[in-house]
């Protein structure tokens, strides 16, 4: 993952003064980098017997359906409020600076649904995490999680529990 690790650019004081960014969208412009996440994905998830990947707004769209396409699995898209015309679920989590909220089509996820969920970037947790309650609240299993990119500093995969996590660049 070196390759793709020196595509992922530093953007100081973004989006507010003292945040380092780190900007993945070289990735997306780079076809052999999204391959080789793709690929590195497909290897880590093969064997769970997975039914569905559910990829967390926005980028998490990008990498979980292009992962769902090449593992012939359906995508679901949790997203935040008001994006989705059809019946929703939604939970409500705290961030480090006030609450968010997720949600998902009442028919996102079945009871028997096995699901990878997929985003770009996991940092404290919260919101990974909110996105693990909202499907096992519809009776699915979350079977494990993929970032492309993990800020282990901030500590998220604790609040992830014993999920299987799976981060293929990390800083």
């Amino acid at each position: 993952m070196d390759s793709v690790k020196k595509l992922i650019r530093d953007i100081p004081d973004f989006p507010k003064k003292g945040i380092i960014f780190k900007d993945i969208t070289p990735i997306l412009a780079d076809p052999t980098a999204m391959a080789e996440i793709t690929g590195a994905f497909e290897k880590q998830f093969e064997d769970l017997k997975a039914t569905r990947i559910a990829g967390i707004e926005a980028r998490g769209f990008v990498f979980g359906s292009v992962l769902a396409y090449a593992m012939k699995l359906p995508f679901t898209p949790v997203r935040k409020p008001g994006k989705l015309p059809y019946k929703t679920v939604r939970t409500i989590y705290q961030l480090e600076y006030g609450e968010g909220t997720l949600e998902m089509h009442t028919d996102g996820v079945g009871r028997n649904d096995r699901v990878i969920i997929i985003d770009d970037l996991l940092a404290t947790g919260g919101t990974a995490g909110a996105a693990v309650k909202l499907i096992e609240g519809q009776g699915a299993k979350v079977l494990a999680l993929g970032f492309v990119v993990e800020l282990e500093f901030l500590g998220g995969r604790k609040q992830l529990g014993k999920n299987k996590i799976v981060s293929l660049v990390t800083y």
